[in-house]
């Protein structure tokens, strides 16, 4: 497989995936794993505008587990989840990765700060959690200029602060 990367970051694809993932991991194609951004016309029409020369496709998870039954990736990719939540359905039905990055899950009321640019919901933390205790390598990076963060620690001083 030639998955380059695999990155949550809400905000799918933007400015920062282009000029930053897009440009250093060379990617040819990128793979937005989202349930609500397939079933979002407007979402599937501008997908690829940040990122003129990259493939964009946009698969529910259902459809790209589906998809990676019949497909082997060839082309450079980036595979993009909205969320953890996503990922962890992935990782459920037998794709294995190693390491994971998020770029960016953006606060609101319903999230409780990690990072300046990691807030989780308490089903994302569970998510995020699994995810690690399944041996996947989890890190908060926004670029690649910026400094890794590593989510396993930063998940258990949040637990530990919270009780």
């Amino acid at each position: 497989m030639a998955i380059k990367l695999v990155n949550i970051d809400d905000r799918l694809v933007h400015g920062q995936v282009a000029t930053s993932w897009v440009k250093n991991f060379a990617i040819e194609s990128i793979i937005v794993v989202d349930d609500n951004a397939a079933n979002d016309p407007i979402q599937k029409k501008i997908a690829g505008l940040a990122v003129p020369g990259v493939q964009v496709n946009i698969f529910s998870v259902e459809k790209f587990l589906d998809v990676m039954k019949k497909t082997t990736i060839k082309k450079s990719t980036l595979l993009l989840f909205g969320t953890p939540i996503n990922l962890l359905k992935v990782i459920e039905n037998g794709h294995d990765f190693d390491y994971v990055n998020i770029s960016g899950m953006r606060f609101n009321p319903d999230r409780k700060r990690l990072l300046k640019n990691v807030s989780v919901t308490e089903e994302e933390l569970e998510a995020l959690e699994e995810i690690i205790n399944r041996g996947v390598e989890v890190y908060a990076q926004t670029t690649t200029r910026d400094e890794k963060t590593n989510l396993k620690s930063l998940i258990e001083k949040y637990k530990k602060e919270r009780r």
